[in-house]
C-alpha cells in the first residue's frame, strides 16, 4: 500500500524571505489560491507577528483558500503565538508552526541558552499552542546540525506535550544525503511516541543537496515535505516542490504517492516567478526554459524516434505543451527538417540538403536559429505559391528629397504599379502597395533585427497587419532593409489575396 507524501508549501514564508521578492497581500492571495489549485495539502502563509502587513495576509489568505490547511509561523514565545491565533481565526483549517533552535550553535551562541532550557520551552510553547489549534507543528530549527541523541529527546517532549507534525530542517543546508536519512531513522527507531505524529523535512540547499537530503528523508519514515515553488527561498533556497513531486511520481518502485496535481507545475512556477519578479534559470530541473529542450542533433533525433530515449518525464504531466528542439550548429537534418514541417513547409530531400548547408552556415554565427530565421533561410521558397509578388522596387530619400516609391507587383500572373510619397521610403513604398491591392491594410506590428553581425548583415523583417478584423503576418528577410520591409509587407498581402 502506498504512503502519501503530505506537501507543506513554504513559499509565501520561506519563500519570501529572498531579499526584493515581497508580495503584498492582492499577491499573495492569488499565489495561495493557484498552490490551492496545484493540491498542497499545507500553505505556510506567513510569519504574523513580523509585520502588520504578513499579519493582514495570513488573515486574507486564511478567508480566501478553503481546502489547504493554512500555517502560521512563530517562535517559542507566547506572544508570537497569540497573534499566530488571531490570524489564522478565519481559516477553515488552521496550524501554528512553533520551534526553536536545537543545535548547539543556535543553543549557545543566538539563544545563550542550555539544553534543558530549550527543552523547557519547547515543550512550553507546544502546550501554549495546542490552547488555540488542535494542529500544532514543532520546528527543531538547525537539526541538521544537532546531537540526535538530544533532538530525539526533544522530539519525545514535544509529541508528549500535543505537537501533531515535528519538523526536522537542515536549516543550513550542511547535512549530506545519507547523514539526513540516518537522522530521520535515528529518530523514527529511538522517539517512542514518534507514531503519534509525523515526521516533517524542511531542506535548505546551501551545498545544492536539498532535494536528495529531502527524498533521504522520505525514504527513512518522514511523510510531510516541506517545499517551495522553484525552489526559491532564504539564501541558496528552499527544496524545490516540482522535484520532489516528479521524483516521487516518476519512480514506481517508491510507494509513496502525493495529491499534486502536476499537470499545473509548470503554470504555478511562472507566476511564482513572474509576481516575485525572479527568473527561473533555463537549466532548472522541471521549470526551466532547457528542461525539455534538445539542441544536440544525435538527442533530437532520438527524441523524434521516442520521446524515453532522452526524457523521463513526459512535458504534458507538468503542463507544457511539448518539447521543444533549439536548432543550432549541433542540430542535425532531422530535426530541422521536423521545424520546417511545423511551420508548414514540406520539402524533398534534395531541397533540405541545401537548405541544411545554409542552415549551419547561419548557425555558426547564430548561438541559436529561431523559426523566422528559417523563414528568411528560405527566402523565395517560401513563398513560391503567393499570388502577389514583388517584381520592382524603387525609392527616392536623401535628407533633403521628398520620400518617393516606385511598386510593381504581380498578382495572380498581372502586373500593376504604383507610385507613391510618405514619411520614409518604406512608408511610401508601403502606401504604394496599398494603392495596388485597394484594400484598407492597416500595419499593426513591423520589426526589423539583424540576423548576423556588420554591416552587411543580413536583416530579417516581420510585419503584422489588419484586414477586416483578422490579422496577417508577413517576413522577409535581405541585406537591403527596405527591400527586405516591402516583401514583409506583400508576404502578408498575399495571405489575404
Amino acid at each position: 500500500m502506498s504512503d502519501k507524501i503530505i506537501v507543506f508549501d513554504t513559499t509565501l514564508r520561506d519563500g519570501e524571505q529572498v531579499p526584493g521578492c515581497q508580495l503584498n497581500t492582492v499577491e499573495k492571495i492569488e499565489v495561495a489560491k493557484a498552490l490551492e489549485t496545484l493540491g498542497v495539502d499545507v500553505i505556510e502563509a506567513g510569519f504574523p507577528i513580523s509585520s502588520p502587513g504578513d499579519f493582514h495576509s495570513v488573515v486574507e489568505i486564511s478567508k480566501a483558500v478553503s481546502n489547504p490547511v493554512i500555517c502560521g509561523l512563530t517562535r517559542a514565545i507566547e506572544k508570537d503565538i497569540e497573534v499566530a491565533a488571531e490570524a489564522l481565526q478565519y481559516a477553515k483549517k488552521k496550524r501554528i508552526h512553533t520551534g526553536i533552535g536545537t543545535s548547539p550553535y543556535h543553543i549557545k551562541y543566538k539563544l545563550n541558552s542550555t539544553p534543558d532550557k530549550i527543552l523547557e520551552q519547547a515543550v512550553a510553547a507546544v502546550k501554549y499552542a495546542k490552547k488555540f489549534v488542535e494542529d500544532v507543528e514543532f520546528y527543531a530549527e538547525d537539526a541538521g546540525r544537532s546531537d540526535n541523541a538530544y533532538l530525539a529527546k526533544v522530539v519525545e517532549a514535544v509529541i508528549a506535550a500535543g505537537a501533531t507534525v515535528v519538523n526536522i530542517p537542515d536549516t543550513t543546508g550542511y547535512c549530506l544525503p545519507h547523514e539526513f536519512g540516518e537522522k530521520i531513522r535515528y529518530l523514527m527507531e529511538n522517539v517512542p511516541n514518534v507514531h503519534k505524529a509525523t515526521i516533517s523535512t524542511h531542506c535548505h540547499n546551501d551545498l545544492g543537496m536539498a532535494t536528495a537530503n529531502t527524498i533521504e528523508g522520505v525514504l527513512n519514515g518522514a511523510r510531510q515535505v516541506e517545499v517551495t515553488i522553484n525552489g526559491i527561498g532564504e539564501r541558496a533556497g528552499n527544496t524545490s516542490l516540482e522535484e520532489v513531486v516528479m521524483i516521487l511520481k516518476n519512480h514506481k518502485d517508491l510507494p509513496f504517492y502525493t495529491d499534486i496535481n502536476t499537470k499545473q507545475i509548470f503554470k504555478t512556477s511562472r507566476l511564482v516567478s513572474s509576481l516575485m519578479n525572479m527568473p527561473v534559470q533555463p537549466n532548472k530541473a522541471i521549470v526551466g526554459r532547457n528542461a525539455f529542450a534538445h539542441s544536440s542533433g544525435i538527442h533530437q533525433d532520438g527524441v523524434l524516434k521516442n520521446r524515453e530515449n532522452y526524457e523521463i518525464i513526459n512535458p504534458k504531466d507538468v503542463g507544457i505543451k511539448e518539447s521543444s528542439f533549439e536548432l543550432t550548429a549541433r542540430s542535425g537534418r532531422a530535426a530541422l527538417k521536423y521545424r520546417l514541417k511545423n511551420l508548414g513547409y514540406s520539402f524533398a530531400k534534395k531541397e533540405i540538403d541545401k537548405i541544411y548547408e545554409k542552415f549551419l552556415a547561419l548557425a555558426d554565427k547564430k548561438k541559436d536559429v529561431k523559426d523566422d530565421d528559417l523563414r528568411a533561410l528560405i527566402g523565395k521558397a517560401s513563398r513560391k505559391d503567393h499570388k502577389v509578388k514583388l517584381e520592382l522596387l524603387q525609392v527616392i530619400c536623401g535628407k533633403s528629397a521628398v520620400p518617393m516609391a516606385t511598386v510593381r507587383l504581380n498578382i495572380n500572373g498581372e502586373e500593376h504599379a504604383a507610385t507613391a510619397s510618405g514619411n520614409g521610403p518604406i512608408d511610401a513604398a508601403f502606401t504604394a502597395v496599398k494603392q495596388i491591392i485597394k484594400r484598407k491594410v492597416y500595419l499593426e506590428e513591423f520589426l526589423i533585427q539583424a540576423i548576423t553581425r556588420g554591416s552587411d548583415d543580413l536583416g530579417k523583417v516581420h510585419v503584422q497587419i489588419e484586414n477586416r478584423g483578422k490579422l496577417y503576418y508577413g517576413f522577409s528577410a535581405s541585406t537591403d532593409i527596405i527591400t527586405g520591409a516591402v516583401e514583409a509587407f506583400v508576404d502578408a498581402i498575399s495571405k489575404i489575396i
